[in-house]
């Protein structure tokens, strides 16, 4: 993959996880208020039928609201998921370049909510509405 690959204003994603760790290269923006989660399509990332596949959008999905609703709150508060629906409205291949955009997010002090699209080349592949708790820290 070379930087032509990649749409402008992406960079390497700044926050990895041991679920997110097979799949990358992922890579993010900062969008006003919100964080854009991108990702070039490979094998790896598909299902036995060569679609890719529904957990892993739900999962970069969750992934993509939560950043959003932290990024809005601000002070990068500790979010828990507390519901998570994905409509999947089309199918996504191999080599296509994924976004998972989050376009809806009303902060609250105790639950936060999202709303997210997901892209597969531009075309709508998926439909996310999350909420989430957020998790007071506890002085150290």
């Amino acid at each position: 993959m070379t930087v032509l690959d990649i749409p402008a204003g992406f960079a390497p994603h700044f926050r990895s996880s041991p679920l997110t760790k097979p799949w990358e290269p992922l890579y993010s923006r900062a969008a006003g208020e919100t964080v854009v989660i991108g990702l070039r399509a490979g094998e790896a990332h598909t299902n036995s039928r060569g679609f890719v596949h529904g957990g892993l959008i739900t999962a970069l999905a969750d992934v993509a609201m939560g950043l959003s609703c932290s990024r809005r709150l601000g002070d990068m508060p500790s979010l828990v998921t507390v519901n998570l629906n994905v409509d999947f409205l089309g199918s996504a291949l191999t080599g296509q370049w994924l976004e998972f955009d989050t376009v809806f997010v009303r902060p609250g002090s105790t639950l936060c909510f999202a709303q997210a699209f997901v892209t597969a080349d531009g075309q709508p592949c998926a439909r996310a509405n999350a909420v989430f708790r957020v998790v007071k820290r506890r002085p150290q």
